[in-house]
């Protein structure tokens, strides 16, 4: 009679399937990352003044990794968005095949695949997505609560967090929902930064609490080299703490 596997035999397969789940967490709404205005954003934000991102590209580093098992990849992607849809093409990876291939390359892909069918509006910071509550300050910074209109793996549960002055600085939280039965809380914090007048993501942290395998990390930071078809860099932004860089090569 055949024996049935063990939690630790079947945890590089449900840390693969759990995390490869995770794509909607790890991927900024790029393209929705200004709400139109007229939302319910403006009053607390001023989006109403961005000027739309219609077209950028940018270096993408990623990094995925998981606490018990020894699972550890990085990738170096160029990434576009124009007119045409969104394009990338992986110029430098190192580490696990499993974490490079089923997750890495994947988080891409699927990311294609949302802007290509028009799914990526679903997480962006507007008025049908989310419902905004009201405004609290500490140490400088207003903090807004956004709550999900409906259970959506592509929304997180949490805040927004502002300067002084308004401008969005991050969005942390929980996601509105778990992406799999294998995975038990989704943390997401998204940065964001203007560059040439334009609010762009310029890094993200997903962190998984997976059964059997424990915590499971991604990170993405973003480098720009166009935005609206002018000539930017990005490169002097300081990359938050716990964003890892592809080094070494």
């Amino acid at each position: 009679m055949a024996q049935p596997r063990c939690p630790r035999r079947r945890s590089p397969r449900l840390w693969v399937a759990a995390f490869s789940l995770l794509l909607a967490a790890g991927a900024s709404p790029t393209p929705g990352a200004s709400p139109a205005p007229g939302t319910a954003t403006v009053a607390h934000t001023g989006f109403g003044s961005d000027v739309p991102l219609q077209q950028y590209r940018a270096l993408r580093r990623m990094h995925a990794h998981s606490e018990r098992m020894s699972h550890e990849g990085w990738l170096d992607a160029w990434t576009e968005f124009d007119g045409r849809g969104f394009r990338y093409q992986i110029v430098a990876e190192r580490g696990s095949d499993t974490v490079r291939n089923k997750v890495l390359k994947a988080l891409l892909k699927r990311e294609q695949e949302l802007i290509a069918t028009g799914d990526f509006g679903r997480g962006e910071l507007t008025a049908e997505n989310y419902e905004f509550g009201p405004e609290t300050t500490s140490d400088g910074l207003r903090y807004v609560t956004i709550t999900p209109r409906r259970r959506d793996v592509m929304l997180v549960d949490g805040r927004m967090v502002l300067d002084r002055a308004g401008e969005l600085l991050r969005v942390e939280g929980l996601l509105a929902r778990n992406p799999s039965f294998w995975t038990t809380q989704v943390n997401v914090v998204r940065h964001y930064a203007r560059v040439d007048g334009t609010r762009v993501p310029v890094s993200t942290e997903s962190i998984a609490r997976v059964r059997f395998v424990g915590l499971s990390r991604l990170n993405i930071s973003y480098e720009y080299e166009t935005i609206n078809h002018r000539d930017v860099r990005t490169a002097a932004l300081n990359a938050p703490a716990g964003i890892s860089r592809v080094s070494g090569r």
